[in-house]
This record gives structure tokens, C-alpha cells and sequence, in this order.
């Protein structure tokens, strides 16, 4: 086993290329070649000889949306209960977790993102949006959010965009058009703004809100602090594309402030803080990718479509530790079938659930020996338990949802 720190830089793809491997139209011969390396490079990384997760760089205009969607997030996460009511509701957003737990260690804000499947790939990021006016209240501090139904989407579909040309790519090696048209039927994909809380923010959220004295509330907030932000999962859909996280430093004021610093600060680690698993070395490495770029990771739902020739990725978001002041802000976009789409089993895919009660019996045996990542498998409901031959993709993910984070779930939903 190799050590838990260990660090792996992802493969960067130009979007550049990926339009070129996506087109329909023959590429010019002398840059034949160099496009099936790329296409192999692909397959590579997102196969089941690789971490199933690659970068995109180079998109245009992704950088400038990423700086003013990605603060956000904190901003929407500290607001009061009425005021974040008012600008969500402005701007058809919902959130999938309970936010008036304060103890909670992310604040994900949430809204389906529609696209047309007579669309060409080459048209998705040309759709524009009306300019979407600010909240209802006259509070002046609301204003800033009156771009921000317009920036999700115009950032989401940025997303939608990539994840759609890569599937074309795959499916060319993979033979058929299996993934892209999954998507296609689907014409939707959930976008989520993602605000990872530092020990900070949790105690500003109960101050807010008249919960006990700092001096209880820290060593409370304290001790309920695990090492991750985000405990370990597969993504059920085809594609997750996330941007690359950004940091940011709250301030504080005799204990407790609500100012903080919105420039953006470098990673304390050079690394993402996501985590995966590889299941051909049964390591725990952490994820680095450039900055600016598109996260691109292999959901359960490609694994089975693709035979096995791509490969889901189990991962986490860990926390950084003696950092109690740092947030983790990022934008996420699940590409995924039409909740009609029929879901039939294959022997790779058996043999990939086998694996999940293999690496279960390896960590429990690793447990003598006290190994960091010994209790993931403990939280992963194994593929086989959760998905039978015929399901519907909507099947599936409830089935999932309930086996992670339901009543009697393996994990909690915070």
C-alpha cells in the first residue's frame, strides 16, 4: 500500500483537441495520428487501467465564469435562512441537504439544467440567457447576487458541452453511441454550487443564529470535525464534471467575524483535496489539476453502459487539517441517463461488484495493521446490492441514495 498522501496529476486534455475528436467532419491527415494518441490517452485515463478521471483545459471564458460563480457559494451559505430563501427562490435554485443544520460541512445549491438534444454538441454553449434581475428584497447586500442564475447556467453549459464531446469520443472506441445518446434522451443535468465549510464558518452560522457561547461553541464544532468534507462514494450518473476548487481564508475579529477575505487563495497543499481510490494498487492518492481547469470523473452509470471499458471512481473530499479558517469553494455539473433508461447487467460489471467485497475483505485484514484506508469499503454499498438486471436508472438512484444516506444508510448526509 502505498502512502496516503501520495499525489497524482491528472492527464490534461485541450479542449482544443477534444473539438477536434468530437467533430463529425474527417480530421486533415497529418494530424491523424496525433489524434488517435490523444483518443487512446483518453480511454487510458478513464478506463480500468486508470484513476477514471482526466482535465480539461482551455476552455474559453470558463476561468472568468468559475471567479464570479465559485464565491458565491460561501456568500450563499453565510446569508440568513430569509434572505438566501429570497435570492434562491430568484433564481430557480434548491438545495439538497437541510440548511438550517449548522453543524453541516457543505452547503450545496442545486438547479436542473435543461439542453436540447436536437441541438448539435457544437451549439450547447452558444444558448444564452436572459439576464436575470436580483431578488425581491430591497437590501442592498442581496445585489450582488443578480447574476447568479445566469452565471450557473452559462458555467453549467460550458460543462454540458464538454461532458457530451467526451462521450462521443468514448463511444467511438467503445463502438455504438451508447453514452452520447443516454445524455441526449436525458436532456438534462443537475448543476450544484458547492460551499465546503471551515470550522469558521460553522461557528459564524450558530452566533448568527443565537446557539451557545463561542467558548462552547468551538469546542463543540471542534470535536464534530472529521478529516473529511465529503466521505466516500461512487457518482451514479455517466460523467461528473467538476470545476477545480477554489480556496478561500475567512478572517476573524475577536472570535467570530462575517468578513472575510474574497480573493481567491492558492491550495495550502497544491492539491484539490479530493481523494480517490485505485483499485489496482488499493492506494489512496489525492488529486491534483491545473488551475482553471474542467474535472472530468467516470460515474457508475458509464461503467455499466460502456461494458467496463470505463470505469466509476471512488473518492472523498478531505479536509485540511490546522486550518480551521478555510473554505473550499466548487461548481458541479452530474451528467446522467433519462430516468427511463433501462440498466442491464454484464459480467464485467459483476466482476467489478465482486471486487468491492474483495477490497472489503483486504481492509478488514488490513485492519491489524491499523491502515489509513481499512474502514472505506465498510462505507461503499457494494454495485451488486444496489443495482439489478433491469433496473431503470431511476431505480438505481434511489436504491443508492437509500443504501449511503438512508435511515439505515452507511453514511451520513450532512
Amino acid at each position: 500500500m502505498t502512502e496516503e498522501n501520495e499525489t497524482i496529476e491528472l492527464y490534461n486534455l485541450n479542449y482544443s483537441d477534444l473539438i477536434a475528436l468530437s467533430s463529425s467532419a474527417p480530421q486533415a491527415s497529418k494530424n491523424t495520428e496525433y489524434l488517435q494518441s490523444v483518443m487512446n490517452t483518453i480511454i487510458k485515463n478513464l478506463g480500468p487501467s486508470g484513476p477514471g478521471l482526466l482535465a480539461v483545459t482551455g476552455f474559453p471564458d470558463a476561468s472568468d465564469l468559475r471567479r464570479t460563480l465559485l464565491p458565491m457559494a460561501r456568500k450563499l451559505a453565510l446569508l440568513n435562512n430569509d434572505d438566501r430563501k429570497c435570492v434562491l427562490k430568484d433564481h430557480g435554485l434548491g438545495s439538497d441537504v437541510p440548511l438550517k443544520n449548522f453543524d453541516r460541512t457543505v452547503s450545496p445549491f442545486a438547479m436542473q439544467l435543461k439542453y436540447n438534444r436536437d441541438l448539435d454538441v457544437n451549439s450547447i454553449c452558444n444558448v444564452n440567457y436572459l439576464g436575470i434581475s436580483g431578488c425581491g428584497s430591497d437590501d442592498k447586500s442581496l445585489s450582488e447576487f443578480k447574476n447568479l442564475g445566469n452565471v450557473f447556467k452559462e458555467l453549467g453549459n460550458c460543462m454540458i458541452d464538454v461532458g457530451l464531446r467526451l462521450a462521443r469520443v468514448c463511444d467511438k472506441v467503445i463502438g455504438g453511441h451508447e453514452l452520447e445518446e443516454s445524455l441526449l434522451e436525458s436532456c438534462s443535468a443537475k448543476g450544484r454550487l458547492i460551499h465546503y465549510h471551515s470550522v469558521l464558518d460553522n461557528l459564524i452560522l450558530q452566533a448568527l443564529n443565537g446557539t451557545p457561547s463561542k467558548s462552547k461553541l468551538a469546542k463543540k464544532t471542534s470535536s464534530n470535525q472529521s478529516d473529511l468534507w465529503q466521505q466516500w462514494h461512487y457518482d451514479y450518473g455517466v460523467f461528473t464534471i467538476l470545476t477545480d476548487p477554489m480556496f478561500m481564508f475567512a478572517s476573524e475579529s475577536n472570535g467570530v467575524s462575517l468578513s472575510y477575505d474574497e480573493k481567491e487563495c492558492p491550495s495550502p497543499s497544491g492539491h484539490t483535496y479530493l481523494k480517490i481510490l485505485d483499485p489496482n494498487t488499493n492506494s489512496v492518492v489525492k488529486v491534483k489539476a491545473s488551475s482553471g481547469s474542467f474535472i472530468v470523473q467516470v460515474g457508475e452509470s458509464a461503467d455499466i453502459l460502456s461494458k467496463g471499458k470505463l470505469r466509476a471512481t471512488l473518492h472523498s473530499v478531505c479536509r485540511p487539517k490546522n486550518l480551521e479558517n478555510l473554505s473550499r469553494e466548487t461548481f458541479v455539473v452530474f451528467l446522467q441517463p433519462a430516468w427511463s433508461k433501462t440498466l442491464s447487467l454484464y459480467d464485467f460489471s459483476m466482476k467489478s461488484s465482486s471486487l468491492n467485497d474483495e477490497y472489503s475483505r483486504k481492509r478488514d485484514e488490513e485492519n491489524q495493521s491499523q491502515n489509513p484506508s481499512s474502514d472505506i469499503g465498510k462505507l461503499v454499498p457494494p454495485l451488486c446490492d444496489r443495482l439489478k438486471d433491469g433496473m431503470t436508472f431511476a431505480e438505481f438512484s434511489r436504491e443508492t441514495t437509500k443504501q449511503y444516506y438512508g435511515s439505515s444508510g452507511l453514511q451520513t448526509k450532512r
